[in-house]
Protein backbone atom coordinates (compact mmCIF):
# COMPACT_ATOMS: atom_id res chain seq x y z
CA UNK A 1 0.00 0.00 0.00
CA UNK A 2 1.79 3.41 -0.97
CA UNK A 3 0.36 5.49 1.47
CA UNK A 4 1.43 5.18 5.16
CA UNK A 5 1.89 8.42 7.00
CA UNK A 6 4.56 9.95 8.70
CA UNK A 7 3.23 9.78 11.95
CA UNK A 8 2.79 5.90 11.50
CA UNK A 9 5.86 5.42 9.91
CA UNK A 10 7.50 6.91 13.19
CA UNK A 11 5.39 5.01 15.39
CA UNK A 12 7.07 1.84 13.84
CA UNK A 13 10.79 3.26 13.52
CA UNK A 14 10.14 4.48 17.35
CA UNK A 15 10.16 0.80 17.96
CA UNK A 16 13.35 0.73 17.92
CA UNK A 17 13.92 3.51 20.47
CA UNK A 18 11.77 1.09 23.16
CA UNK A 19 7.95 2.93 22.52
CA UNK A 20 5.95 0.32 21.54
CA UNK A 21 3.14 0.18 18.75
CA UNK A 22 -0.25 -0.49 20.72
CA UNK A 23 -2.67 -2.41 18.75
CA UNK A 24 -5.99 -1.17 17.32
CA UNK A 25 -8.87 -1.80 16.13
CA UNK A 26 -9.00 -0.88 11.98
CA UNK A 27 -11.46 0.82 10.21
CA UNK A 28 -11.64 1.78 6.78
CA UNK A 29 -12.72 4.70 5.44
CA UNK A 30 -13.64 6.61 2.42
CA UNK A 31 -12.26 10.18 0.61
CA UNK A 32 -13.64 11.95 -2.09
CA UNK A 33 -10.07 14.37 -1.99
CA UNK A 34 -6.89 11.64 -1.14
CA UNK A 35 -5.18 12.46 1.77
CA UNK A 36 -1.03 12.20 2.06
CA UNK A 37 1.65 10.66 3.79
CA UNK A 38 2.65 14.59 5.27
CA UNK A 39 -1.05 14.25 7.08
CA UNK A 40 -2.68 16.15 4.74
CA UNK A 41 -5.93 15.18 5.83
CA UNK A 42 -7.91 14.63 2.61
CA UNK A 43 -11.94 14.62 2.43
CA UNK A 44 -13.66 11.86 3.74
CA UNK A 45 -16.86 11.08 3.15
CA UNK A 46 -19.88 12.25 5.59
CA UNK A 47 -23.23 11.94 6.33
CA UNK A 48 -26.44 10.02 3.81
CA UNK A 49 -25.79 6.89 5.70
CA UNK A 50 -21.87 6.78 5.38
CA UNK A 51 -19.57 5.40 8.35
CA UNK A 52 -16.13 3.99 8.45
CA UNK A 53 -16.49 -0.14 8.47
CA UNK A 54 -14.48 -2.31 10.63
CA UNK A 55 -12.10 -4.43 8.96
CA UNK A 56 -10.53 -8.26 10.50
CA UNK A 57 -7.27 -8.60 8.90
CA UNK A 58 -5.33 -12.17 8.71
CA UNK A 59 -2.18 -13.09 9.67
CA UNK A 60 1.07 -11.64 7.66
CA UNK A 61 1.72 -13.86 4.87
CA UNK A 62 4.85 -13.68 2.56
CA UNK A 63 4.17 -11.41 -1.09
CA UNK A 64 7.08 -10.64 -3.82
CA UNK A 65 10.67 -10.31 -2.58
CA UNK A 66 10.60 -9.01 0.71
CA UNK A 67 7.63 -8.02 0.82
CA UNK A 68 5.34 -9.05 3.55
CA UNK A 69 1.11 -8.51 3.50
CA UNK A 70 -1.84 -9.05 5.19
CA UNK A 71 -5.64 -8.77 3.85
CA UNK A 72 -8.78 -8.40 5.19
CA UNK A 73 -10.94 -11.47 6.17
CA UNK A 74 -14.20 -9.53 6.16
CA UNK A 75 -16.62 -8.09 3.56
CA UNK A 76 -16.27 -4.50 4.46
CA UNK A 77 -19.72 -3.01 3.69
CA UNK A 78 -20.49 0.89 3.47
CA UNK A 79 -24.07 2.11 3.31
CA UNK A 80 -26.74 1.66 2.31
CA UNK A 81 -26.52 5.23 1.01
CA UNK A 82 -29.94 7.16 1.92
CA UNK A 83 -28.74 9.88 -0.74
CA UNK A 84 -25.97 9.81 -3.45
CA UNK A 85 -22.98 10.19 -1.98
CA UNK A 86 -19.82 12.28 -3.13
CA UNK A 87 -17.58 10.05 -5.48
CA UNK A 88 -14.60 8.02 -3.64
CA UNK A 89 -11.59 8.14 -4.99
CA UNK A 90 -8.95 6.85 -1.98
CA UNK A 91 -9.66 4.79 1.17
CA UNK A 92 -7.64 4.80 4.39
CA UNK A 93 -7.22 2.31 7.63
CA UNK A 94 -7.89 4.60 10.38
CA UNK A 95 -6.95 3.07 14.47
CA UNK A 96 -10.59 4.35 15.44
CA UNK A 97 -14.15 4.42 14.27
CA UNK A 98 -14.73 8.01 14.84
CA UNK A 99 -11.45 10.35 14.58
CA UNK A 100 -8.83 8.92 15.09
CA UNK A 101 -5.78 9.14 13.16
CA UNK A 102 -5.10 7.99 9.41
CA UNK A 103 -2.88 4.73 9.86
CA UNK A 104 -2.57 3.89 5.63
CA UNK A 105 -4.29 5.06 2.51
CA UNK A 106 -4.51 4.25 -0.78
CA UNK A 107 -6.67 5.50 -4.22
CA UNK A 108 -9.34 3.48 -5.38
CA UNK A 109 -8.20 1.70 -8.81
CA UNK A 110 -11.88 2.81 -9.86
CA UNK A 111 -13.02 5.88 -8.37
CA UNK A 112 -16.73 5.14 -7.21
CA UNK A 113 -19.59 7.23 -6.82
CA UNK A 114 -22.40 5.05 -4.24
CA UNK A 115 -26.17 6.29 -4.92
CA UNK A 116 -29.19 6.22 -2.96
CA UNK A 117 -29.91 2.75 -1.74
CA UNK A 118 -27.05 1.32 -3.07
CA UNK A 119 -23.47 0.17 -1.25
CA UNK A 120 -19.74 -0.17 -1.42
CA UNK A 121 -17.81 -3.08 -0.61
CA UNK A 122 -14.52 -4.56 -0.77
CA UNK A 123 -14.36 -8.75 -0.89
CA UNK A 124 -12.52 -10.61 1.25
CA UNK A 125 -9.23 -10.43 0.44
CA UNK A 126 -9.34 -7.29 -1.50
CA UNK A 127 -7.87 -4.55 0.87
CA UNK A 128 -4.22 -5.44 1.10
CA UNK A 129 -1.49 -4.05 3.33
CA UNK A 130 1.58 -4.34 2.53
CA UNK A 131 5.17 -3.75 4.25
CA UNK A 132 9.13 -5.10 3.52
Amino acid sequence: MPGKTQSYSDAVLNVLRGTGIASVSPYLGLFSAAPADDGSAGTELVGNGYARQSVAFGSPVSDTGNMRKISNTNTIQFGPATADWSQAVAFGIFDAQNNGSLLYWNTLPTPKTVQQGDFGQFAPGSLVVEED
